[in-house]
């Protein structure tokens, strides 16, 4: 008997790049370092902590899914979260596929409004994440998910808890639906395009986040001045400066005889040293940049 030459054709290679697009502090690095099962994209309870694009790589048998954690998307006149949207913006459109994600326990309508507002210009296949279900009752949930299928024609609507890990594999399930097929962007092994120091900067910028109050998050950008091996790899020696915008905010991250400083150093190192897998010397630095975050050509210089 013949054999039918459909059913045993080799499955197509699925490949492609999936942009996580979302107003400010919806859970967006909380979903890729869920998806990847490591941490790579620095989190908090602030909004815009994520301020670059941030490329993690889930690899499957027969696909690889490469994952690109936007900064939140809103309307702003600062410049440094202008060049932030416009980071997320440039990143939807290098996208095969569009994951959208709405926090359904704090709704923001004026920014996701701004971020429906644009996939109307980016033809791209767009699934929608409802995040944070951990937090709403069934009835109201099933009344959100009525009101964003009416919004747009999204290719799948998931509702998940990104803390949690709820229905992240049914998410993962529509998102290969919509893969092209292609062969594979990375090796199996790679997790990130980023290089070691420039995480070990943002899990710096993380704890500076953590451990600090009001404006001196958003007054902070981290840079690290030198990253050198030891010992054939068994220490890593790490410089870094904390750049803030004024003299009192440098008091307050130093902190008393330097206690605060300390405690980010420690946080920092202890982070750096479970991701790197080695260990890790840390020395911190602190340097007023005077309105940094307001200047062209420091945001250049500090990378945004």
């Amino acid at each position: 008997m013949a054999k039918n030459p459909k059913n045993n054709a080799t499955p197509q290679f699925k490949s492609g790049f999936v942009a996580i697009a979302g107003a400010p502090n919806v859970g967006k690095s909380t979903l890729l370092n869920r998806l990847l099962g490591e941490k790579i994209s620095i989190t908090s309870k602030k909004p815009q902590t994520t301020r670059n694009r941030i490329l993690g790589v889930m690899h499957r048998p027969a696909a690889q899914l490469i994952f690109m954690d936007t900064p939140g998307m809103h309307l702003s006149e600062n410049l440094l979260n202008v060049r932030i949207v416009e980071t997320a913006l440039s990143t939807l459109s290098d996208a095969d596929i569009l994951l959208i994600l709405i926090d359904v326990a704090n709704p923001d309508p004026v920014s996701e409004k701004f971020v429906v507002g644009k996939l109307t210009e980016i033809k791209r296949p767009v699934i929608l994440a409802l995040n944070k279900i951990d937090l709403l009752n069934k009835r109201d949930l099933l009344a959100i998910i009525d009101h964003w299928a009416k919004v747009y024609s999204f290719k799948a609507i998931v509702p998940i808890s990104a803390t949690r890990g709820t229905q992240v594999d049914t998410l993962i399930e529509a998102l290969l639906k919509q893969l092209p097929e292609g062969p594979p962007y990375f090796p199996e092994d790679t997790l990130t395009d980023l290089p070691e120091r420039f995480i070990a900067a943002e899990m710096i910028r993380e704890k500076v986040f953590r451990l600090t109050g009001e404006e001196i998050p958003y007054a902070t950008a981290v840079t690290v001045d030198a990253f050198t091996e030891e010992k054939k790899g068994a220490l890593i020696r790490i410089h870094a400066t904390i750049h803030m915008e004024r003299d009192s905010q440098k008091g307050i991250v130093i902190g008393k005889k330097g206690a605060k400083l300390k405690q980010i150093g420690q946080a920092s190192r202890e982070a750096i040293e479970r991701f790197l897998g080695t260990k890790v010397f840390l020395k911190l630095f602190v340097r007023v940049q005077k309105n940094w975050s307001k200047d062209s050509r420091s945001l250049r210089k500090l990378g945004y």
